[in-house]
């Protein structure tokens, strides 16, 4: 850009002119009126301000110098001569060039610092993140392009405004408990969800950072907003589809268990009918037996309460569960899904032992999707001891407490004595499609995963001494 020199070179020659002709103007009509020293001094002082204001440090010294001739040689006596006999006049010179020099100092300074600033805010401009400033009452006193950009709002409609009402902020927790958090730690980080000036949503990952002033009370916020609104939508997204492929894995299971549900099922069915036939044949006689009547009545109602809670419990398992989270027993979830596994295992003589500590702490979680995760480890256990000697057929599930650096977690594990895995297996037991059972879908394990990383806890599996494996996984207590 050639022209920018030629536009430094004018200014500075038109800078040079109008501090000389100023100067020179100056001295003339001090000199004609009379005016004592000290007034030309300040008038001197006056022009040496202005030339500071246009940002020339050097000017505004040369002129200072200038200045103190001119007061030398026309103002202090002896008048035109360079030595002054009067120490007072001797001390004005010296206090008006030591004035000039600081004011022509701190003028530069501050003018530097102004384009500084300047300079900052452009790069700030430059940003594709949104970033404002807001005083202490989340006044906004700064607005950069970015938060034009997304919000729509120009900087001049946007500074003065309150910030959360200006973007009907939508906030995860109290903002009382936003604002204790920023002003102890000086920092705060969440996802807000604001409103365009246009009325759609945008979710924003935002970073706040306090300013204190020299007394370390809070002055302003610097506030950071990136659009996540995109990514949230593919979380959800995702998160959809594996609940999804969730509810196939749960369908798929059952299947496996058909033969047992269906003969759950059954023998409280026969036992009512059964019960019922024999009820009909004592009402028939000449004199019923109502005490026999009246208990084969309750044991028809306690084979339908039965029936009615195995089906309850496919039910729920065939749910297509949500993922809202609510405090769990562990205990409970293993006792409920035991009955669903038992008359399978039974068919191909597998025991299940049971060990479950009594101080296991209660979890936050969905409990049909943590049923399923045991369901599948309990499942994939039975298929291991399946075909192995009989004195091996046997799991053992286990709950147990673990105290860790964040706090205590709950721990569940269901051991067996089946063939187990190879060491290059391990890596790939909780991959998509992996198995080595004829014909699974080898999603399972992938989907217990994903539930259990869900649920902020951790599934992992471990090759026992002797035969088999034992897959544990662990959740965080709740608060």
């Amino acid at each position: 850009m050639p022209h920018i020199p030629n536009d430094r070179f004018g200014r500075a020659v038109t800078l040079w002119l109008s501090g000389g002709i100023a100067l020179a103007l100056v001295t003339f009509v001090c000199f004609r009126l009379g005016l004592d020293l000290v007034t030309t001094a300040c008038l001197y002082l006056v022009i040496i301000v202005l030339l500071s204001l246009q940002g020339s440090f050097p000017v505004s010294v040369v002129f200072s110098l200038i200045g103190v001739g001119c007061l030398a040689y026309y103002f202090a006596p002896p008048i035109f001569s360079f030595h002054v006999s009067e120490p007072l006049n001797a001390a004005a010179i010296i206090a008006f060039l030591t004035t000039s020099a600081v004011v022509t100092y701190l003028v530069s300074r501050v003018r530097k610092s102004a384009e500084t600033l300047r300079e900052q805010a452009a790069l700030l401009d430059l940003t594709h993140d949104t970033v404002f400033v807001r005083d202490v009452n989340d006044v906004i006193t700064y607005w950069n392009r970015g938060a034009e950009e997304l919000y729509g709002w120009s900087k001049a409609e946007a500074v003065g405004k309150n910030s959360h009402h200006l973007n009907q902020t939508l906030f995860p927790a109290p903002l009382e408990d936003i604002q204790a958090e920023l002003v102890r730690t000086g920092r705060w980080e969440g996802e807000l969800i604001h409103t365009r000036r246009d009325g759609t949503k945008v979710v924003s990952a935002s970073r706040w950072s306090l300013q204190r002033d020299e007394r370390g009370r809070p002055s302003a916020t610097l506030e950071t907003n990136n659009d996540i609104t995109e990514r949230k939508r593919a979380e959800d997204a995702l998160q959809e589809s594996q609940a999804k492929l969730a509810h196939v894995t749960r369908v798929t299971t059952l299947g496996e268990l058909a033969a047992s549900i269906a003969h759950e099922i059954k023998q409280p069915l026969a036992a009512i009918v059964a019960d019922a036939s024999a009820c009909l044949n004592w009402l028939a006689a000449d004199r019923p037996d109502v005490d026999k009547v009246r208990e084969a009545l309750a044991d028809i109602v306690k084979d339908g309460d039965r029936a009615a809670e195995v089906i309850n419990r496919i039910r729920a398992l065939l749910s297509r569960s949500s993922v809202a989270h609510e405090p769990c027993d562990l205990a409970g979830v293993i006792r409920e899904v035991h009955p669903l596994v038992c008359p399978e295992l039974g068919r191909h003589g597998i025991t299940v032992e049971m060990s479950l500590a009594a101080d296991v702490p209660a979890v936050m979680g969905d409990r049909i999707q943590l049923q399923q995760v045991l369901l599948n480890l309990m499942m994939n256990a039975a298929e291991a001891v399946r075909e192995v000697p009989p004195p091996r057929r046997r799991l053992v599930v286990r709950s147990t407490v673990e105290d860790r650096d964040d706090g205590p977690w709950a721990v569940v594990a269901v051991e067996d004595a089946g063939v187990g895995f190879r060491e290059e297996e391990a890596a790939s037991l909780f991959e998509a499609f992996y198995t080595t059972k004829p014909g699974g879908l080898g999603m399972g394990l992938a989907i217990s995963r994903s539930i259990i990383d869900g649920h902020r806890g951790r599934l992992w599996a471990t090759a026992n001494p002797d035969h088999g494996a034992t897959f544990h996984f662990a959740l965080p207590a709740m608060r």
